[in-house]
């Protein structure tokens, strides 16, 4: 099951209910790869696949509690897959534990052997951690110790600023109709421009991280939001849930993707 038009981040269908939550039953599971999410939290498989434009494979795994990885752009095939924008468009996988996932992007990616190579610079992105919720910050202090003692001088408290030279602030409609209108009202002029700001920041942040660098951030900013507490245009009692999630998800990509990934286990 997925989020209708795969155009949310909730995983509440309108038409045939919400997907369990089993780690926390009362809040939503995540979209739009709910289904795919609930079924490994649940303890049915040991993965599942998912899409990945703008959040819907690490969201779900953030809210349930399960392994989540969305690959570099390109790295796995996206042959058969209905497209939603194709220069961010990924297939992800979902995985009850760290290993079936190795397995399965060894599959999915064509790989006889992953390297196991440690990092050589870790970037703890700071705008990206000042945006959490309080509780969100606490939850993450010892994870984030944990890996200052293990790889110690090897972490760096970065800003988006060394990447992209300038104070960037993107704010995203959430609601399916408003996302459509907006198209309707785009003006197509606009489209070159933006292409070529998104290859300026793609080639910033290329040349701002190594071939052996990690660029550490959270997955969301606030824990899953509870059954019927989102509004339709996204905000909740708790602020902008929307925004600040998707812009803490939406990632530069271009054809020639430096060899990244999103990992995210919460629970």
């Amino acid at each position: 099951m997925s989020d209708e038009l795969a155009f949310s981040l909730l995983g509440d269908y309108h038409f045939y209910g919400t997907p369990l939550n089993p780690k926390a039953p009362d809040r939503v599971p995540g979209g739009s790869s709910s289904g795919s999410a609930s079924a490994v939290a649940c303890g049915l498989v040991d993965f599942g696949l998912g899409t990945d434009t703008g959040g819907s494979v690490r969201v779900p795994a953030n809210n349930c509690g399960v392994w989540g990885m969305r690959p570099s752009h390109g790295f796995i095939s996206v042959a058969g897959v209905n497209p939603l924008a194709p220069t961010f468009d990924t297939v992800g996988i979902l995985a009850s534990s760290a290993e079936a996932l190795v397995d399965a992007a060894s599959v999915l990616m064509a790989c006889e052997d992953i390297p196991d190579e440690e990092p050589a610079t870790i970037h703890f992105l700071q705008e990206a951690f000042s945006i959490a919720d309080p509780d969100v910050q606490q939850a993450l202090k010892n994870p984030v110790r944990r890996l200052r003692s293990l790889f110690g001088w090897r972490l760096r408290d970065s800003s988006v600023r060394e990447i992209g030279g300038e104070s960037t602030k993107p704010a995203f409609g959430p609601e399916a109709s408003q996302n459509f209108d907006l198209v309707k009202s785009l003006d197509r002029p606009r489209v070159k421009l933006a292409a070529q700001r998104r290859e300026e920041y793609f080639r910033r942040l290329k040349s701002f991280l190594g071939p052996k660098d990690l660029l550490c951030m959270l997955t969301t900013p606030a824990l899953a939001p509870l059954k019927g507490t989102i509004a339709p245009r996204g905000r909740s009692a708790t602020g902008d849930y929307y925004p600040r999630t998707l812009s803490l998800l939406i990632s530069v990509q271009t054809s020639k993707p430096p060899i990244l990934a999103a990992l995210c286990n919460q629970g």
